[in-house]
């Protein structure tokens, strides 16, 4: 997989819903939901910044801990951030119980790349 081109993908997408969050749905969501909708483009940020970083370690540690992280990464976007994007626009408070797991797939993935990259000199 090309972790910088996912990374870059997913930051792309943020700026994408952090724009629409801030000019189409403030006028739309509750305080609360709008905040909830911002947590989730501010972790995808953060996790695609975390995946172009990855890509940068590509050649310096083995490409199966790349791709575990990557992958770790992209679920816990997909999940966490899925989730609470879902549950900001729809109020279907049942999503809510998915965000855990992405957020699990984040502090997996940080531990992973972490505990990979301390023989990199």
């Amino acid at each position: 997989m090309r972790w910088i081109s996912v990374g870059a993908f997913l930051a792309g997408t943020a700026v994408i819903l952090g724009a629409f969050g801030a000019h189409a749905l403030a006028a739309v969501l509750s305080d609360k939901s709008l905040h909830t909708f911002q947590t989730a483009v501010l972790y995808q940020f953060f996790h695609a910044l975390g995946l172009l970083g990855l890509g940068l370690c590509s050649g310096k540690l083995p490409p199966k801990a790349i791709n575990t992280t990557g992958w770790l990464f992209l679920l816990g976007s997909l999940l966490f951030c899925g989730s609470l994007y879902l549950l900001a626009v729809t109020q279907w408070r049942w999503v809510g119980m998915i965000t855990p797991l992405g957020g699990l797939c984040f502090i997996v993935g940080w531990f992973h790349f972490g505990f990979q990259a301390r023989s990199v000199k």
